[in-house]
């Protein structure tokens, strides 16, 4: 799925003047604890939908193939984070949705979870 078609979805606001028209999103993770993010590491390019905006994001998102982050709940990074995604080309968004909905509408539109990691309910 192309990021602008993402974008029109969740009716998301680009913060960042990295390029999103061709990117292709192929899976997607909704998470706040960035061991989660870590956890779910793929080989395919990833979404990212979370409510944390500082560094710390970014530099998971680079470490576990992240190619476009979501920031849910209306949250705007600081202005160092959108600098640094900036110099590591990956576009921010930031969407008015809750997490639980913006994944909803996500998955509903056919875009997969990353599907990496199952932990069973007890």
């Amino acid at each position: 799925m192309k990021l602008d078609d993402i974008i029109t979805i969740l009716e998301g606001r680009v913060l960042t003047r990295t390029g999103t028209n061709d990117l292709e999103i192929q899976s997607c993770g909704s998470a706040d604890l960035m061991s989660d993010v870590l956890a779910f590491q793929t080989e395919e390019s990833g979404l990212l939908l979370t409510g944390l905006t500082n560094q710390q994001v970014i530099r998971t998102a680079e470490m576990a193939n992240i190619n476009a982050i979501v920031f849910v709940r209306g949250k705007i990074p600081p202005q160092s984070t959108i600098d640094l995604a900036e110099e590591l080309s990956i576009p921010l968004i930031s969407c008015f949705h809750s997490m639980y909905k913006a994944s909803g509408l996500l998955y509903n539109a056919g875009l997969p979870d990353n599907g990496v990691v199952s932990i069973p309910c007890r």
